[in-house]
């Protein structure tokens, strides 16, 4: 497990990832340290993650080293489509036993290995590792090298069992082996000025089959598609790309960085959702391979095709323009389609009244306030019941998200519709904005909406469970009303940091208490937003809310008064020892390691989850003492 947690050092530590460059330098060195906090991997875990990433290569067999529910959990979970071999859809696991886990699953992978390759002879297997295998010490790398040798077929270790992180660590662990393993190992026949690669865009019902021939019109040739409708040799082969374009920055940013760092191949991030992003993809990637070689005149093809859809676009799209401006949509995704969706509605006078960013990277938000303004309402999760009652309250029209929120639009008798990877419509590309477009409106105007909100003549409407519920919901509101502590109560529980479980009561106590102004402090006294730092926009809000709730400047302390404050704060909870206690000790006894402070003051002799802080501490101390001492000496 060493090689896995150095990869995944690597990756918690990669320089284009928005958190990391958020950390301050202090927290970037220590990467993404944290334990995986239960429920973590709910919405999918390290495992599926990489799986999805690297499944729609579709001529090579994917692997899974585990117990069969690995497998059959994972196998096609995504639409990916193929114009060529369907193996990819083939399941394949070593289905280890309790035998297994008490002697080793090595030799059943090999096994594994050499039957597939006898059977279907395909450029490549992938192996999968899982929990139970990694946890009983099974080395997927040195069988994969071994079977490499033995049968001369190149077998790649992917290792992302799920207990390491949640799906998006997936993702880029199953860029890792990608990069490791299979990018580079190959060289084209030859190479034009037009190669390009599309980075974590995975063929989702066809997409990539709407873009595919406009850019192959326009001049471009795509050297790899990383992974939709891949093949092995194509993948082995995008270091010699002109120019890359990532789809989906928070899956595989590391991909396109390293090409960049190693290959020299510059990328951008686009989106091929709404015309006018795909208008504006198609003229950055060709002003890229202008940039590194082609000739100017390759931006005039790319505008007159642009030119053409655009307006074939438009005239399929302009009947439909009445009928959806000012509709109000609700939309419940993440990643890149939090803005890219947006911006392709907005182009129709849609409304967006709300949008998910959890899985989101700073740079979406961001380009969500520029299309939304600055009070656009991006939320990271929305519970179940709010979003009823947003569709019930008629703030919202239709709802589009995935298939696990379709039964609460269908609960408020709100038209949905599937914009997530089971979907079986493309929308990307100028077709795809015309199919969106009809499947909205088909889907907002279907005439049965009339009907299921019409109560049955024989049923008493306060009898049904929306009734119920909405009743439910009226009560809990009158209740919260008339009992002002029980609303501040619930206002204060609400969960701010989910990776330290910190509410929102705690972080205005210490704000308070401590008079703290600035982000970076929150975290240092609460730990809430040290984990993956999601929240800290949510601390930024709630610091600016206290102060214009305090109306005036915050009262400034004394030297003295701060010292006395800055002393006075808990290192260790366990056996309450202060700040100015182990600070005294260390310099009085001149100790030098966590141990010797643990020794002497009982700090970290608990949970030890205070350790990083005393060495921060001793950091502190030590070091500037040390460089004194050297410069006396000169």
């Amino acid at each position: 497990m060493s090689s896995v947690s150095a990869t995944i050092q690597n990756v918690f530590n990669e320089p284009a990832c928005p958190k990391n460059a958020a950390k301050s330098e202090k927290e970037r060195k220590k990467g993404c340290t944290k334990q995986l906090q239960p429920g973590g991997a709910a919405g999918g875990c390290a495992f599926d993650g990489a799986k999805i990433a690297l499944q729609p290569i579709t001529d090579v067999a994917h692997l899974v080293h585990g117990p069969i529910a690995c497998e059959g959990n994972s196998w096609d979970n995504r639409g990916a489509y193929s114009s060529g071999s369907t193996l990819y859809r083939t399941g394949f696991t070593t289905d280890i036993n309790e035998t297994d886990v008490v002697f080793g699953g090595e030799k059943r992978l090999y096994k594994a290995i050499k039957e597939i390759i006898e059977k279907y002879n395909p450029p490549s297997v992938f192996v999968y590792q899982t929990c139970v295998p990694a946890m009983i010490g099974d080395d997927i790398d040195a069988v994969c090298k071994a079977a490499t040798k033995k049968f001369g077929t190149p077998i790649v270790p992917v290792n992302s069992p799920g207990f390491v992180g949640p799906k998006n660590l997936g993702n880029k662990l199953a860029g890792e082996a990608l990069l490791a393993h299979v990018i580079g190992t190959e060289e084209p026949d030859y190479t034009t000025p037009y190669d390009v690669n599309i980075i974590g865009e995975y063929n989702l019902a066809g997409e990539m089959w709407q873009v595919e021939p406009l850019l192959k019109e326009i001049g471009f040739r795509i050297l790899s598609c990383i992974s939709g409708d891949a093949k092995y040799h194509e993948v082995a082969r995008a270091h010699r790309a002109r120019a890359t374009m990532m789809v989906c920055s928070k899956a595989m940013i590391n991909i396109t960085r390293k090409l960049e760092d190693l290959y020299g191949i510059p990328y951008f991030e686009g989106s091929f959702y709404g015309i006018g992003d795909m208008s504006d993809s198609i003229r950055q990637l060709a002003q890229l391979c202008i940039d590194r070689g082609a000739p100017p005149e390759f931006m005039d093809r790319a505008e007159a095709v642009i030119a053409r859809e655009e307006k074939l676009a438009w005239d399929e799209i302009m009947s439909y323009l009445p009928r959806l401006k000012g509709k109000k949509v609700l939309l419940i995704t993440g990643g890149v389609k939090s803005w890219s969706v947006v911006a392709a509605l907005q182009e129709v006078g849609m409304e967006i009244v709300g949008t998910s960013v959890k899985k989101s990277t700073k740079e979406d938000k961001e380009r969500i306030k520029e299309l939304m303004g600055e009070d656009a309402h991006a939320f990271d999760d929305m519970s179940p019941r709010e979003m009823y009652k947003m569709l019930r309250d008629a703030k919202a029209d239709i709802m589009l998200s995935g298939g696990r929120s379709q039964f609460i639009a269908l609960k408020a008798n709100m038209p949905w519709l599937d914009i997530n990877q089971e979907r079986h419509h493309a929308y990307s590309g100028y077709k795809g904005m015309v199919d969106l477009v009809k499947e909205i409106d088909k889907a907002l105007y279907n005439p049965i909406w009339n009907q299921v909100r019409t109560i049955a003549p024989w049923s008493n409407p306060a009898d049904s469970w929306q009734a119920k519920a909405d009743a439910e919901a009226a009560r809990e509101a009158a209740e919260l009303a008339a009992d002002p502590a029980k609303a501040e109560a619930k206002r204060r529980a609400r969960k701010i940091c989910n990776c330290k479980t910190i509410d929102l009561g705690t972080i205005e106590d210490a704000i308070l208490a401590s008079t703290l102004t600035t982000v970076e402090q929150v975290v240092e006294t609460t730990h809430a937003g040290s984990g993956c730092t999601g929240c800290r926009g949510k601390i930024g809000d709630i610091l600016a809310d206290l102060a214009a709730k305090a109306g005036g400047p915050v009262v400034e302390l004394t030297p003295e008064e701060a010292e006395a404050r800055r002393r006075s704060k808990k290192i260790c909870n366990c056996k309450e020892v202060t700040l100015g206690t182990i600070e005294d000790v260390v310099r009085a006894e001149r100790l030098t390691t966590v141990a010797e402070v643990t020794a002497a003051t009982d700090a970290g002799s608990g949970c030890t989850g205070c350790c990083e802080d005393i060495e921060e501490i001793l950091d502190a101390i030590v070091a500037p003492a040390e460089e004194l001492t050297a410069i006396a000496a000169e």
